[in-house]
């Protein structure tokens, strides 16, 4: 069973979600938050699987939260996925750094919100090609801190190979086909990458990817 936290200050919007989240069988809504010091509070109390996280709240908003509940050892299981009004959020990359497992804009069809939290849940990133291209967008412009060059020397060169792929949105089963190697191998160099950066999941590794200039904007599918 998929355990799901719920942070909106717009009570409306958290009884759609949990409406259409509870009717599934894999899922079950832990909690709802209003805003984010009560996200971080009931995500200590509760330790759920996803935290559906609204970006923008009075108070400590959805960054904060995130930052907060990322940084905290005994939450290191937990993902977040951030929901935004707005797929070109200015909040994109800085939220994928701060440890998001991925974005969903609020406007999503039920069935894309759904599979979301399952892919989440699952340990991959969650990131609509829109978002994707506004995070590029970000490092293009120069916007974005370019990562230190000694952390691209812990790599072996099909470490940073694979780490470019990632960034680029591909899948293990795609990136195996693409260096023509076994879908476990693949999981095995995408995982072996993710501990030598200290990378919480895929998303922030397409964050690495794009600030050591592993990708570039071009390269996007």
């Amino acid at each position: 069973m998929i355990r799901v936290l719920l942070v909106d200050d717009q009570v409306l919007v958290r009884a759609g979600f949990r409406a259409l989240l509870d009717a599934e069988p894999d899922i079950t809504v832990v909690a709802e938050a209003g805003d984010g010091a009560q996200a971080v509070r009931l995500t200590r109390q509760t330790v759920p699987d996803v935290v559906l996280m609204d970006i923008r709240m009075p108070g400590v908003d959805g960054l904060a939260a995130t930052r907060q509940i990322t940084a905290d050892p005994e939450l290191s299981e937990v993902r977040i996925v951030v929901l935004t009004t707005f797929e070109l959020d200015e909040y994109v990359g800085e939220a994928l750094r701060a440890g998001a497992a991925g974005f969903l804009v609020k406007n999503t069809q039920p069935a894309e919100l759904i599979q979301g939290v399952r892919v989440v849940a699952a340990g991959d990133g969650l990131l609509s090609p829109s978002v994707t291209r506004r995070v590029i967008e970000q490092f293009a412009a120069g916007t974005a801190t370019p990562v230190a060059p000694r952390r691209l020397a812990e790599l072996t060169e099909r470490e940073r190979e694979v780490v470019a792929l990632v960034g680029t949105g591909l899948s293990n089963d795609e990136i195996a086909a693409r260096l023509v190697v076994s879908p476990a191998t693949a999981k095995t160099h995408v995982s072996r990458a993710m501990v030598k950066l200290g990378a919480r999941d895929r998303a922030q590794l397409v964050v690495f990817a794009y600030e050591a200039g592993l990708v570039r904007p071009g390269w996007l599918p």
